[in-house]
């Protein structure tokens, strides 16, 4: 088996040349602003590319991606560029709201709610939706719900759909709900826990570009999360994915962002309740 030389792959540089020709990519394929000052951090992340794929410099690499037999490497790299920052219970104002506002107001006119995650990334926004929901069911007979989770990044969906955490990554949740919803491993060396699978049973994943022309839901959804995504795109492409979004909300249906996101300036069918929480008109 042949050995990797990993310092011959720390030396290797991306060329302002291959950068600007993956950034340009990335930008029109992806949505995601690639400006010079990323050119560091793209290198560094691809640099576990060229260790799996065994390539030595970032000309060959750049020459794999747009061959023909580049296609799945694509979503690889992607997995790389992505970033994925998430916690459980992120921005909890929108989990009180939900819980005081929407729900009860929902849980009046259809006992069943669909929810999207947009941009889910690892799951933490995902479970803690359905913990709240969960626990808002117990007391409100005949409620019910699904969670509909979609991300660019197949690394990330797997870790959701396994939805196996750390012990410090749930270590805000209040302890009684960690009985209720959480499973220790049994391996206590490895300090890990597990959604249980009666929360696991009501989410599914899916992997979904933002700047596909159409998304491939066929579902029309009572709230859509859709957090701490935006910031990475620019205003038209903000506007374009928002507007996307809508088609899958019902109207009088509720949207949220994230807290240091707006739609000012943009057109589209929202008007605002709170800051960052919206209803489709």
């Amino acid at each position: 088996m042949e050995e990797i030389d990993l310092q011959k792959i720390f030396a290797a540089k991306l060329t302002d040349i291959e950068f600007d020709k993956l950034s340009k990519f990335i930008y029109t394929r992806y949505g995601i602003k690639m400006p010079p000052a990323k050119r560091i951090m793209l290198q560094s992340r691809l640099q576990k590319r060229l260790r799996a794929l065994k390539i030595y410099t970032f000309k060959e690499y750049v020459d794999f991606v747009f061959s023909k037999d580049g296609q799945e490497e694509v979503v690889h790299m992607m997995d790389v560029v992505s970033t994925n920052k998430t916690d459980f219970y992120r921005e909890a104002t929108h989990f009180d709201y939900l819980t005081n506002e929407v729900l009860s107001k929902i849980y009046k006119e259809n006992k069943f709610v669909k929810l999207w995650s947009a941009g889910c990334s690892s799951g933490q926004e995902v479970y803690t939706l359905a913990i709240v929901l969960s626990e808002f069911a117990s007391k409100n007979p005949g409620f019910d719900f699904s969670i509909f989770g979609t991300d660019l990044s197949t690394i990330v969906l797997k870790k959701a759909f396994d939805a196996v955490y750390p012990e410090e990554a749930v270590s805000m949740i209040p302890i009684d709900i960690k009985r209720k919803y959480l499973m220790k491993s049994k391996d206590k060396s490895k300090k890990l826990v597990k959604v249980n699978a009666n929360l696991r049973k009501k989410t599914k994943y899916q992997r979904l570009n933002f700047m596909d022309d159409h998304y491939a839901v066929n579902e029309k959804f009572d709230i859509i999360f859709c957090r701490n995504v935006l910031i990475y795109f620019d205003r038209e492409t903000q506007e374009k994915v928002i507007n996307k979004l809508c088609n899958n909300l019902k109207p009088g249906g509720y949207f949220f962002l994230g807290h240091s996101e707006s739609i000012t300036n943009i057109e589209a069918p929202l008007k605002q309740v709170k800051p960052t929480i919206y209803i489709r008109e």
